[in-house]
């Protein structure tokens, strides 16, 4: 019933039906993938945003290199910004509004220097390319609460005098003429004292996993719906076979054909006997029968 299934063109079907459920289930892990990356940024955030923070001396190492484990954790740094340094990045989008972020060298009681990202700015209205103003950092001695970021790539595009195209920490460190720790910079959470004037503070990172799971799951669901379109496909194949079958049987069977050595010959059809037969024809069928 099923040998159809090994021609060529069902066996086309059948290779067609597979490449695309190997395509839906890489598309599916895909997702998955993505969803596990995002489950673990959402663990970084739960465990480290809002616990206590750690001394400097405790993660300075993190400032060389940054385990993507220790992201967001508050760590408090003593020591005085370097306003003159101060330097503002360029596209940073929040929340679909085009802006600035605020970047300033912090010199620590170690002598060290660290990078702090104050906040962000809207673009602005009086000069094209520079928000309106830069609220200044505190001036001397200061402690600062932030949340280790890791330090950015070089972006391949320029940026004005007094600014950054990117938080990459070796650009800035050219700029500034002296060394800075480069493997993380701080996103500010606190600083004692404080200054009226302020950019706007960080909103807390989102902690929705978003819709990879559906997404995967639907990708999933695509790949195993081509075999059951297929399958339904043949099945529908060999039960119109079927019936064809039966039809050429019955056809053959009873559509009014007689089988003799010679040739066939079609059945004659048999007169039908008219009802309330009229005295004429009566008279007429009795002189047949005898022969007149």
């Amino acid at each position: 019933m099923y040998r159809f299934l090994f021609s060529s063109k069902w066996l086309g079907y059948l290779l067609l039906a597979a490449i695309f459920a190997a395509a839906c289930v890489g598309l599916g892990r895909w997702q998955m993938d993505r969803r596990a990356e995002t489950l673990a940024e959402i663990n970084r955030v739960v465990s480290n945003y809002s616990a206590t923070p750690v001394p400097f001396s405790a993660v300075r190492d993190q400032f060389s290199r940054l385990d993507p484990e220790r992201e967001w954790t508050q760590v408090e740094l003593k020591g005085s910004y370097d306003a003159a340094g101060q330097r503002v990045v360029r596209n940073r989008p929040l929340n679909g509004q085009p802006g600035y972020e605020v970047v300033v060298p912090l010199r620590l009681e170690s002598g060290e220097t660290v990078v702090i990202d104050r906040g962000w700015l809207p673009i602005g209205n009086n000069t094209p390319g520079r928000p309106d103003s830069v609220p200044a950092p505190p001036q001397g001695p200061v402690t600062v609460v932030a949340r280790l970021k890791a330090g950015e790539p070089e972006l391949q595009r320029g940026a004005p005098d007094g600014q950054l195209a990117s938080i990459d920490l070796s650009t800035y460190s050219t700029q500034l003429g002296y060394p800075l720790l480069r493997g993380a910079y701080g996103q500010l959470a606190s600083e004692s004292p404080s200054v009226q004037a302020m950019p706007f503070p960080f909103p807390k990172p989102s902690t929705d996993e978003g819709t990879h799971l559906s997404y995967s799951l639907q990708w999933f669901a695509f790949g195993v719906l081509m075999f059951v379109g297929f399958g339904y496909a043949a099945r529908q194949q060999a039960r119109n076979a079927a019936i064809d079958a039966e039809d050429a049987e019955a056809e053959a069977a009873h559509g009014g054909f007689l089988h003799s050595s010679g040739p066939v010959a079609r059945r004659r059809p048999v007169p039908r006997k008219r009802k309330n037969a009229t005295a004429e024809e009566e008279e007429d069928a009795i002189l047949d029968a005898q022969g007149y």
